[in-house]
């Protein structure tokens, strides 16, 4: 089906969203932080940009801005478990990137494969 290039600090939902992924027929790559990220969407640019906002190293907003700058109609879903910390809402900072789709952790293995499913829908 598609590409998608999984991008998390953490191990276990990477695997989990690389194991979900490709049961649904689609080819999964992955990342470790933001700067990965990076390098390997210019390596290879997937169908879809799957990135948690929160990350060391480089975190999934700033790798977002720098894909975009080269990309700028890239498929992209931010998702994030937290960051909710008073006026902070990275999520909602992710939204103000033009065509750029959240969903916040915990999600659910249907909702995500019907996001996957929309944004691939698009025109890229």
């Amino acid at each position: 089906m598609a590409g998608i290039l999984v991008v998390d600090d953490e191990e276990d939902m990477r695997s989990m969203l690389t194991q979900m992924l490709e049961r649904a027929g689609h080819q999964v790559t992955t990342a470790t932080d933001g700067q990965e990220a990076i390098e390997a969407f210019r390596a290879a640019p997937p169908d879809v940009l799957l990135i948690d906002v929160l990350m060391p190293i480089k975190g999934g907003l700033v790798a977002i801005s720098e894909i975009r700058k080269g990309a700028p109609t890239a498929r992209i879903i931010a998702m994030s478990g937290g960051g909710r910390n008073g006026k902070l809402n990275f999520l909602s900072t992710a939204q103000t990137f033009p065509g750029v789709r959240t969903v916040r952790k915990p999600f659910r293995r249907q909702q995500l494969l019907a996001l996957v499913g929309e944004v691939l829908s698009q025109d890229a």
